[in-house]
């Protein structure tokens, strides 16, 4: 009998959770605000539930906001996400990789990595161009869902120097949707009505 109730406790949990999250579709998506605009994109913690939940504190924690793209190669990708801005540095928690079949199209998400495949930190880079070759090398977490002409217009660097950029563009700043409080329209004043002619007999 307790075991009964236990696990129909437990069942009963886990729908919450499921139905919490359905009910809240924007705990999963992302404003990253850029100089020409906004990028919304959406994360998918079905493909990588652990990049996910650090990519969502870190948000949180505003550690992405004013952070540089300090490689950006034309028609291939532009990176971001080390605080230092050399693509050396991180957040300091290194994060086992969790590869899936998911293809690098165009407005991909993606982390960035050394050489070990568990060396994903808090730099990713969004996908310019389809780069299938890095399907299941690098962790897919996201897609653009709009906004990729800003995306597009993210300074680009010098393809002999590997990307790298001088004097380049940041992240404004970047937000889980979920938390994002938009500023309210100021309310109009009454038009008033137009005063009809006076037309002289």
């Amino acid at each position: 009998m307790i075991r009964k109730l236990i696990l129909a406790l437990t069942l009963f949990i886990g729908v919450s959770t499921m139905a919490k999250a359905a009910v809240n579709p924007l705990e999963n998506t992302l404003h990253l605000d850029l100089k020409d605009g906004r990028v919304v994109i959406e994360m998918r913690p079905d493909l990588a539930p652990k990049h996910v939940k650090r990519i969502k504190e870190l948000t949180r924690q505003g550690f992405y906001d004013g952070v540089v793209f300090h490689r950006v190669i034309d028609g291939f990708m532009a990176q971001t996400g080390d605080p230092t801005g050399t693509g050396s540095g991180g957040s300091g928690t290194k994060l086992k990789a969790e590869f899936s079949r998911e293809a690098h199209m165009r407005g991909a998400l993606s982390m960035a990595r050394a050489a070990d495949i568990n060396s994903a930190d808090s730099q990713f880079f969004i996908v310019l161009a389809a780069s299938t070759f890095l399907d299941g090398q690098y962790t897919y977490w996201g897609k653009v869902t709009s906004g990729m002409e800003f995306v597009d217009k993210i300074k680009k660097g010098d393809k002999d120097n590997n990307g790298s950029v001088t004097s380049p563009d940041k992240i404004i700043k970047m937000q889980v949707a979920a938390d994002v409080k938009e500023e309210p329209k100021a309310a109009e004043a009454p038009k008033e009505e137009p005063k009809a002619a006076n037309s002289k007999q």
